[in-house]
């Protein structure tokens, strides 16, 4: 059982937080917005996890943790939770499959002023496997 949970936890999360940036970032500047998209991630979980700490403590104030303002309560702070996740759902849905071009044919990197093929950029073409 643990083994199972340890591989569906990291084969999410984990697995999308090195494909997406390795997809979506022309070839030039992957390693220096690869760094940024993984440091936004790591500091998104952050601000998620205490953000539910917070809001998750019960709404009358007698009831909450010692320290804690009072909240909305756990089943409306995990219907939030839903709410995003449906709306991040729908956003990635939009998302353009663009496997029949490379990133750097897409935003013209391997082209001179011209319009024509660098001679030193035309090694470097990648191509979609």
């Amino acid at each position: 059982m643990y083994s199972l949970t340890f591989f569906f936890a990291n084969f999410g999360p984990n697995a999308t937080t090195f494909v997406v940036p390795a997809e979506i970032f022309p070839a030039r500047l992957r390693s220096t917005c690869h760094g940024i998209s993984a440091a936004a991630g790591k500091a998104g979980a952050m601000v998620g996890a205490f953000g539910f700490l917070y809001a998750a403590q019960n709404k009358d104030r007698t009831k909450t943790d010692a320290g804690y303002p009072p909240g909305i309560g756990v089943k409306n702070s995990l219907i939030v939770l839903g709410c995003i996740t449906y709306w991040e759902s729908c956003s990635l849905s939009w998302y353009r499959n663009r496997r029949e071009k490379s990133l750097e044919d897409l935003t013209g990197e391997n082209e001179d002023d011209n319009g024509e093929m660098d001679q030193q950029g035309a090694s470097t073409i990648t191509v979609p496997v």
